[in-house]
């Protein structure tokens, strides 16, 4: 089950380390809308990773690095 929390915690810890930031925010926030779950989520944002370019995907891949650290360790 989604944690909306979660996300919210993921975007403050990460806030730091992204370029983009307003455009980070807006497509993660779409994606968890759209996500069944944690897992679901997990796989929209690799698809995104995969379509982006550079330097967002560097963005894409700090913002999952943070979110698996935080959905794993809880």
């Amino acid at each position: 089950m989604k944690n909306s929390r979660t996300l919210e915690e993921v975007l403050f810890e990460a806030r730091p380390y992204i370029e983009n930031w307003e455009r980070l925010k807006g497509l993660v926030e779409e994606l968890w809308k759209e996500s069944t779950d944690e897992e679901n989520f997990l796989q929209l944002l690799n698809e995104e990773i995969q379509r982006a370019e550079e330097p967002f995907r560097t963005d894409l891949r700090i913002f999952l690095q943070k979110f698996e650290a935080l959905y794993r360790a809880s």
